[in-house]
């Protein structure tokens, strides 16, 4: 089978299943782990804007896409020119085992699938059952403006999944609010998860940010740089996350 992926953290899925190089056909500059396997992996466009014509010079049976990272555009434009899609849909941990069981039949490697996917739920149920120390966070993906991520994207699952409270800065917005200083005053916030990706926080950004509450009145709150791909990057990398951002927090 020969398969393009437009998913950075797909791309990763498709090899810890076991895919070839020979297999993986197309790929964005963004697909860089593994990054002995991708090297060798033609790249086809971005997230957003692939070239369709690069794509169906590879000649691939299947793409992979997401709801959430890819345009719809793109999923019409790769129907319509008769090829085979696959579009995830995660937007909590719990999601991703039947994510990777319905991408590993796809691919043919449902085995490698099925042991990765109870790996996953093994670990959710361990978590369920953990008690940890709850802390009102906000993660901040983006400065300028400065964004958050809400409960309802994966990136908040990943949270809230680890015990910690994830406001929902704006109720029927896209789940990546615009946040101000009154904002993160006003919902309690304890403390700012600074990531390294998609804007590479550092420290200082947050301690800049955190400043500015205290000097409108506000609660003094801490600061803590993390992973970016351990928050987002979704699929095989699901498991590694979790326990990534759990020894984060403790």
């Amino acid at each position: 089978m020969r398969i393009v992926s437009l998913v950075p953290s797909l791309t990763l899925t498709l090899f810890d299943l076991g895919c070839t190089a020979e297999e993986v056909v197309g790929r964005t500059p963004w697909c860089i782990h593994p990054e002995s396997m991708v090297s060798e992996v033609e790249v086809v466009g971005g997230t957003k804007t692939p070239n369709l014509k690069k794509i169906l010079n590879v000649k691939p049976d299947l793409v992979v896409l997401d709801r959430e990272e890819n345009p719809k555009a793109v999923y019409d434009a790769l129907v319509e020119a008769g090829i085979d899609v696959f579009v995830s849909s995660v937007e909590h941990p719990r999601d991703v085992p039947h994510m990777l069981r319905t991408l590993g039949r796809a691919i043919g490697r449902e085995e490698q699938a099925e042991s990765r996917a109870k790996a996953l739920e093994s670990l959710l149920l361990e978590l369920e059952q953990m008690p940890v120390p709850s802390h009102r966070i906000a993660p901040m993906i983006w400065h300028k403006p400065l964004m958050s991520v809400g409960p309802d994207r994966y990136a908040g699952g990943v949270l809230t999944t680890l015990g910690l409270v994830v406001p929902a800065f704006e109720q029927g917005g896209n789940g990546y609010p615009v946040v101000t200083p009154e904002d993160l005053i006003e919902h309690r916030i304890e403390g700012l998860l600074l990531s390294s990706e998609p804007h590479p926080f550092a420290l200082e950004e947050g301690v800049a940010i955190a400043a500015q509450v205290t000097a409108l009145g506000g609660q003094s709150m801490w600061c803590k740089c993390i992973d970016g791909e351990a928050l987002t990057w979704f699929g095989t990398h699901t498991i590694e996350g979790l326990k990534t951002l759990r020894l984060a927090m403790m």
